[in-house]
């Protein structure tokens, strides 16, 4: 067993009930220099008990603010971040297990942070006891105990003077709102142990009936996930199961994936990681490309067949009088191949059909109310690098036909 002790009263207790086990422990320690003195004391506390009982231990030291900075993280959960990208290496050195101190008490303001930010059943079900390799055994036990068992064995413990600062939630949940719910009702934790309990069950219940919805609705097919909308809209309660086979993939927007059911073929959204393609009557899963938006594709001459990663056709000398979103009416001396399709970056800017003057893309966007997934799934058709039309949405006057214009191309946007 690997114990993850960082010298706080919870941890210590953790490392002297195991020691008195007689299990085969380690010891792991992350100094996340926040706290100056404080950190090393905790360090040197956690040193000096593991080299008395002569307990192997690890200490590793986290420039925690920068490692932050960099990756666009709050302060805890580069905390988090480094503490258990840590641990998965520690344990590779012969250990199978690692035990975090967590306990009843932590699961309640758990509980009440998920509830006041709103979540899904997950969000009220607690920290799980285990998580693969993670195992929490104090899970079951109070602050209260924690506490006294700690008075009555005379362990040695230091007091992190940042949980007596109500700036953080978790803490104002901890002095202001636990007690209240403690004084209303003398055997709170036990209610809310069942209440959790009951909880759990009704998560499994939901897993099971995910599960067997899944294997009549969803199909894999090499490394995408094929959702068949017929069979799911029989199901009055399609969008939970959506949420429940999608909330994996790293989205947020729930609402624009919910509205791809009845959007128009092509519509995307997109997480970081993923993509939701609606096809006909399927939704399409796959993997997004790391270079998805740096990536171009390039338009060699009128003649070519564009498919990816839309679907763009070439027409000369057509009737101009035809008029829709997806089709624009271009000089073609003013086009210069190859043309590139494209996603919008930081500096762009077009002259919009229909307005005077230039804009920029991002002020576009705005006005024109985009989501961020609209931003993201926004492709452009340019000519060195001009835009010439934001596809499906807006021309740029600059290639639009004017009197002089010999010859006239017609581009289109096909489904």
């Amino acid at each position: 067993m690997l114990l993850a002790v960082s010298g706080g009263i919870d941890s210590m207790v953790l490392l002297d009930l195991f020691y008195k086990l007689r299990f085969t422990i380690g010891v792991v320690h992350c100094n996340f220099q926040l706290r100056g003195k404080e950190s090393d004391g905790d360090e040197m506390l956690v040193r000096e008990i593991c080299q008395d009982s002569d307990i192997p231990y690890f200490i590793k030291t986290f420039d925690t603010i920068d490692f932050a900075k960099e990756n666009k993280l709050s302060i805890q959960l580069a905390a988090r971040k480094l503490r258990y990208d840590w641990f998965q290496e520690i344990i590779s050195f012969g250990f199978d297990y690692v035990l975090t101190a967590h306990h009843l008490d932590d699961n309640v303001e758990t509980f009440l942070i998920n509830f006041t930010r709103g979540t899904g059943l997950e969000g009220l079900t607690g920290i799980p006891a285990q998580n693969e390799n993670i195992i929490r055994p104090l899970l079951p036990f109070s602050r209260e105990e924690i506490e006294n068992y700690a008075k009555e064995n005379n362990i040695k413990w230091r007091e992190d003077s940042t949980n007596t600062s109500d700036k953080y939630f978790r803490n104002k949940l901890r002095h202001d709102i636990v007690p209240i719910l403690k004084e209303l009702n003398t055997g709170f934790l036990d209610s809310f142990q069942n209440t959790l309990h009951h909880l759990q069950e009704s998560e499994r219940l939901v897993e099971d009936a995910s599960n067997m919805v899944y294997e009549k609705v969803v199909e894999k097919k090499e490394s995408q996930l094929v959702i068949h909308l017929k069979p799911l809209l029989q199901f009055q309660n399609h969008k939970a199961y959506l949420y429940q086979w999608l909330k994996n993939y790293g989205f947020s927007a729930w609402n624009d994936l919910y509205d791809l059911v009845h959007a128009q073929s092509g519509k995307q959204v997109f997480s970081e990681t993923h993509v939701v393609l609606k096809d006909r009557e399927k939704l399409i899963l796959s993997e997004r490309k790391p270079t998805d938006k740096a990536v171009v594709f390039s338009i060699e001459s009128l003649d070519s067949k564009v498919n990816i990663p839309l679907k763009l056709r070439f027409y000369k000398g057509v009737n101009t009088m035809e008029r829709h979103s997806n089709c624009i009416f271009v000089d073609e001396s003013k086009l210069k191949f190859p043309l590139t399709i494209r996603k919008w970056k930081e500096g762009d800017y077009f002259y919009p059909s229909g307005m005077n003057g230039k804009k920029k893309l991002s002020k576009y966007f705005k006005d024109e109310k985009y989501s961020l997934l609209d931003k993201k799934s926004q492709w452009l058709l340019c000519s060195e690098d001009q835009i010439v039309w934001v596809i499906g949405k807006r021309a740029d006057n600059r290639f639009l036909l004017k009197e002089k214009t010999q010859n006239c191309i017609k581009i289109t946007l096909e489904e």
